[in-house]
């Protein structure tokens, strides 16, 4: 049974008012609320634990590193890598797609090769790989998304010719929700020949994630969608292409031999996690994915499943609302319009009815003016979102339509 009550009085920031209002958070495909184990998880580190990790021989520096490793187990079990030596911890995901366009691109890319994107990538997908692009001289191309955001699997086969060394899609669009037929694209890359990064920062929060299932070369995801602190990221890696890599940043901890005139580096994933690394936020990391295991992530998709369906009805009641994104077995991101009111004033609105909603590009500018738009205001769910938080959302829309238009 999923107790939605219960889960919502773990999370101790939607216990306050917003602008005296019930605190209606509805930006969480930008960035989590934390649990309360989370954050007594980085509370008892910092208080009773910290240290650096793999360079003391004494108690603190052992019980650090012992947490910090155990971190990274754990995540290898969460997406079922085959090894937690696939498992590199970076900054954030961005970071992670930049490893892989820079340790892996500049290194394998030449001109006549091609990069294949989807026309919805965020700019943290797109932009390293237009900057490798012009480094090596290799082409970046981009296939369609359909008018309503669905996939176009026509254009996809079309654009994926032997050229194509790599492909790298997101697994849900930030903007439209759509979920991504990831699994179809890696097995139809490899047959091409080229190899698949996924961009999962959306779609590993809201269902299973099994890469050894998926097939996909590259995985990056954040942890502070997962609900866990910000500052750490992972990138999955199968081994063997990680060891073919070169490091991406260099320093401490990351390598294996340094004289004056040469240095030579370390197994990953140890060599890609230059410097100190971020040491609480991994182990916040971690427990923020017990947390959701102990949840279940089968029971969270449903739970969202329904709450989508739910999103989408009450919307209905308010006919100048524009969704963009509306493809079948949408995720739960509703980014939209509202009349001719710019998103930023509807934004305001709702604040001062204590709903948080996002405005802007959402740093994936491209799909946003594909789609006609300059600007969009995007509400997003979360595993703690009810209906409640909908029905609050929807009359908070009203009062803006209302306004405006009096105004």
């Amino acid at each position: 049974m999923y107790d939605i009550e219960k889960i919502r009085k773990d999370f101790p920031i939607l216990q306050q008012k917003i602008n005296g209002k019930r605190n209606t958070f509805l930006d969480t495909a930008a960035s989590a609320q934390k649990p309360q184990a989370v954050i007594d998880a980085v509370v008892k580190m910092y208080s009773q634990t910290y240290a650096n990790v793999h360079r003391g021989s004494y108690y603190l520096s052992e019980m650090a590193t012992s947490a910090y490793e155990n971190a990274r187990r754990i995540v290898k079990d969460f997406i079922n890598a085959k090894s937690e030596k696939e498992i590199i911890f970076t900054r954030s995901a961005t970071e992670g797609m930049n490893l892989v366009a820079s340790s892996w691109g500049l290194n394998n890319l030449k001109a006549g090769d091609e990069v294949l994107l989807s026309e919805a990538e965020h700019h943290g997908n797109l932009v390293p790989w237009q900057n490798t692009c012009a480094k090596t001289g290799a082409t970046l191309r981009f296939f369609k998304v359909n008018d309503d955001g669905s996939f176009d699997i026509e254009n996809f086969y079309k654009l994926l010719n032997p050229k194509v060394k790599m492909v790298a899609v997101t697994g849900m669009s930030n903007i439209l929700g759509t979920v991504f037929p990831v699994k179809e694209i890696a097995h139809a890359a490899h047959l091409a020949g080229a190899l698949c990064l996924v961009d999962a920062c959306q779609s590993i929060v809201h269902t299973v994630t099994d890469v050894q299932d998926i097939g996909c070369d590259f995985m990056a995801f954040s942890g502070h969608k997962l609900y866990a602190p910000s500052g750490i990221g992972c990138l999955y890696g199968k081994y063997d292409l990680l060891c073919s890599m070169a490091p991406y940043q260099f320093g401490g901890d990351m390598i294996e031999n340094v004289t004056y005139e040469k240095t030579t580096f370390t197994t990953p994933p140890a060599r890609f996690e230059a410097g100190t690394p971020a040491i609480v936020q991994a182990v916040g990391f971690g427990v923020a994915l017990q947390y959701l295991q102990a949840i279940g992530m089968k029971n969270i998709a449903a739970h969202e499943h329904e709450l989508v369906k739910y999103t989408n009805e009450r919307l209905k009641e308010i006919p100048e609302l524009k969704i963009i994104g509306t493809a079948a077995d949408k995720g739960g991101v509703f980014s939209f319009a509202l009349g001719n009111i710019h998103p930023q004033d509807v934004a305001f609105i709702l604040d001062k009815e204590g709903v948080s909603v996002r405005t802007g590009h959402h740093c994936a500018q491209p799909i946003v003016n594909r789609m006609g738009y300059n600007s969009l205001a995007r509400a997003s769910l979360g595993l703690y979102t009810n209906n409640e938080d909908i029905d609050c959302f929807v009359n908070a829309l009203k009062k803006a339509q209302t306004f405006f238009k009096q105004a």
